[in-house]
């Protein structure tokens, strides 16, 4: 019974962290490119997901309830999970660690920007804006806290999708696993680059 209830939980955490969390995490970063356009662009684009119909409902149900599952059984994960690089050195195994070490850095990450965005905006008024950011990313500390916590978030989606595919069993295959590979490293150099240069725009 709690193999059965620990492998719906696994196969649960994995579905979440691809659908709805790393599809919000694509348009976040998405919205947020806007950024490097202008700041008008970047307002125009952020008031839109603002003003979208039922926001805080669909918020709650495809954000908040899975992100909360999914970092709650995550640190479960990372916790009890028995790496073994000095035996075994290989890529994956690598991979395997760095998955749980960037789910932790991208937790404390994600709590702290959700405290100084949309806590400060439902508690103090504080409007979400291109200024919001700007103001934030002004300390130098800040700036680095933030680049840590894009790349660790956004690897920690790339590799996940690869082990969703393995998990779920749709790339089976070697082949088809190296392939996966170099897709998810496509995905990972791409969010990256479009989440760096934004925050640099908000910067500079």
């Amino acid at each position: 019974m709690a193999e059965n209830r620990e492998f719906f939980n696994r196969r649960l955490h994995s579905l979440l962290g691809v659908f709805p969390i790393g599809l919000f995490l694509m348009q976040h970063l998405v919205v947020n490119h806007f950024a490097t356009y202008s700041p008008e662009a970047f307002n125009n684009a952020a008031h839109f997901m603002e003003n979208l119909p039922l926001r805080v409902f669909l918020e709650f149900v495809l954000i908040y309830i899975p992100l909360l599952f999914h970092a709650v059984y995550g640190v479960y994960i990372a916790f009890t999970a028995k790496n073994n690089l000095r035996r075994y050195g290989f890529f994956r195994n690598w991979m395997f660690m760095l998955q749980r070490a960037t789910g932790i850095i991208t937790l404390i990450f994600i709590v702290w920007h959700v405290w100084e965005t949309r806590l400060a905006h439902a508690i103090y008024g504080t409007e979400v804006n291109f200024d919001m950011m700007a103001t934030i990313l002004e300390s130098t500390f800040m700036f680095w806290f933030y680049v840590v916590g894009v790349v660790a978030a956004v690897f920690h989606f790339a590799n996940g999708l690869w082990s969703f595919f393995v998990t779920w069993g749709i790339t089976v295959t070697p082949r088809s696993q190296k392939v996966l590979t170099y897709a998810t490293l496509g995905i990972f150099i791409i969010f990256t680059y479009m989440g760096i240069a934004s925050l640099i725009a908000f910067a500079y």
